[in-house]
């Protein structure tokens, strides 16, 4: 196996509080060697000596007072100053912008179920993937203000859904769900039964075929951060 070949040694950093979809879903996803750390139990590496940083999702907010989420924020914003790629999903993508200096709030409202996203800029991120494509989404905090010199990748009517500031980079859905996934965090949202009905009729096959296309951010989140550790071999 030639060096180029070699596999890719990313940090999980689980703000799921111990879902076992989460983990599940994201050593699927991604064709790395994960090293796995429970954020809310407050494990959080010792180290930044690894290829990329990967921050899940949560039922968390990242402005709440919890014991864990400050290291996490903490420990983000140095890979960042460290030039480690960095890869936040939902929760995560919330936590990136605040680390970099971007601003969180509650939407007043939820974003749930399959919805359509456009993209606003070309990204390497986004390679292999439609202009407009269907993702499943669950929040109801947003990016409200990006972190100074960030880019907007893209966008739909709930606000951003995606940016990147130098190799940090944060997406507001969750392209790493199943169904299965779905419709466990459906089911267990407070929300008005009909609205919770009407959720669950979208997770189907088609839907969750057509959100597939954006699966191909996680290769391209490898594809760069190989990319990011060749020219530092290069340049050492």
């Amino acid at each position: 196996m030639s060096q180029g070949d070699e596999r890719l040694r990313f940090a999980l950093l689980d703000a799921s509080h111990g879902d076992t979809n989460t983990r599940r879903n994201f050593r699927r996803e991604l064709d790395a060697d994960l090293a796995e750390f429970d954020a809310t139990e407050g494990e959080l590496p010792s180290h930044f000596d690894f290829d990329g940083v990967v921050v899940t999702g949560s039922r968390a907010s990242v402005y709440w007072d919890e014991a864990w989420i400050p290291p996490l924020v903490t420990y983000v914003r140095d890979a960042a100053e460290r030039d480690v790629p960095i890869l936040g999903v939902c929760y995560g993508h919330q936590v990136v912008a605040t680390a970099l200096g971007g601003q969180v709030a509650d939407m007043g409202e939820y974003e749930i179920g399959y919805r359509e996203v456009s993209q606003t800029a070309d990204s390497e991120l986004f390679e292999g993937i439609g202009d407009s494509f269907l993702v499943f989404t669950t929040h109801s905090d947003a990016v409200t203000e990006l972190p100074e010199g960030a880019e907007l990748l893209a966008e739909n009517e709930y606000g951003v859904h995606a940016f990147r500031k130098g190799h940090a980079w944060g997406v507001q859905f969750h392209p790493e769900y199943d169904t299965t996934t779905a419709e466990a965090v459906t089911k267990g949202k407070d929300l008005p039964d009909e609205r919770i009905r009407s959720v669950l009729d979208g997770i189907n096959a088609e839907n969750y075929d057509a959100a597939c296309e954006a699966k191909q951010l996680f290769d391209n989140f490898v594809a760069y951060a190989r990319r990011v550790r060749a020219d530092a071999e290069a340049a050492a």
